[in-house]
């Protein structure tokens, strides 16, 4: 049997009651759909958080050196 597929207008508050009334299964497929369809900006919005200029290599180098001395030092 061929589904119908109806164009209907719903707002915010009766999507989610739509939601809520669905099995769980579906519950599931629609977030997966939901995570695969917004993976991008959310991957993009994690990368432009991490972006920053205050630490300069030289620092970070630092830092790295300074943590390794102290677990060598404890390993003896």
């Amino acid at each position: 049997m061929k589904q119908k597929i109806y164009n209907i207008q719903v707002n915010y508050q009766q999507l989610i009651s739509l939601i809520r009334q669905l099995k769980f299964e579906d519950k599931v497929n629609i977030l997966k759909e939901l995570k695969e369809s917004t993976f991008k900006k959310r991957f993009k919005k994690l990368l432009d958080s991490l972006k920053t200029n205050k630490l300069p290599f030289d620092e970070i180098t630092k830092e790295v050196e300074a943590v390794r001395a102290q677990r060598y030092e404890k390993r003896k």
